[in-house]
């Protein structure tokens, strides 16, 4: 779709019944350690966003005042990180919407349903964090995410006239009869 449409928006209006943490035989999930930004970068670039430099990624991610190092998280696979997702919220003070942020794999370990895991690692972090809702933007071409987080109880949130029409769509090629 032409980049002047807005992203897609997936809400879940509570955290109950969070998925399980299910972590893939010779995977490992910890949280961000000083020196992951270019480990980062790696795995964001052309997923989420593209030219990203170690500066870049300070500065967009670890210089935001809502940045909290515990609340990014990365999965290892031999120690290092190749995926990852971020528990964020545009207003930290306000505890109602959290968001699932910056998700991402390295396209060598995608289809393993480390995706699956970020959401479950994310919304369990939301909800220790007192949280209520959830909120996330996607693209319409992340299929397999999209599928992630329809299984994670998220649905779609339209927001702008061409979302119901694209979301049809995304539904559709994922063989899903709208509710």
């Amino acid at each position: 779709p032409p980049q002047s449409l807005p992203q897609l928006k997936m809400r879940r209006d509570n955290l109950d019944n969070l998925p399980e943490i299910m972590v893939p035989e010779g995977y490992v999930v910890r949280t961000y350690q000083p020196g992951d930004e270019a480990a980062w970068c790696d795995i964001m670039e052309g997923n989420v966003g593209s030219n990203w430099t170690v500066e870049k990624c300070r500065e967009k991610m670890m210089g935001d005042p809502r940045f909290q190092p515990d609340n990014l998280f990365f999965i290892t696979h031999n120690d290092q990180p190749v995926a990852s997702a971020c528990a964020w919220s545009d207003d930290p003070k306000n505890k109602i919407v959290g968001i699932v942020h910056m998700v991402a794999a390295l396209e060598s370990h995608r289809g393993r349903g480390l995706g699956t895991l970020l959401n479950a690692v994310v919304l369990n972090r939301l909800k220790e964090l007192g949280y209520q809702q959830v909120t996330l933007n996607t693209d319409d071409w992340r299929l397999p995410a999209v599928k992630s987080y329809l299984t994670a109880d998220f649905r779609p949130e339209p927001i702008h006239e061409s979302h119901p029409h694209r979301w049809e769509n995304i539904l559709k090629q994922l063989g899903i009869s709208e509710e």
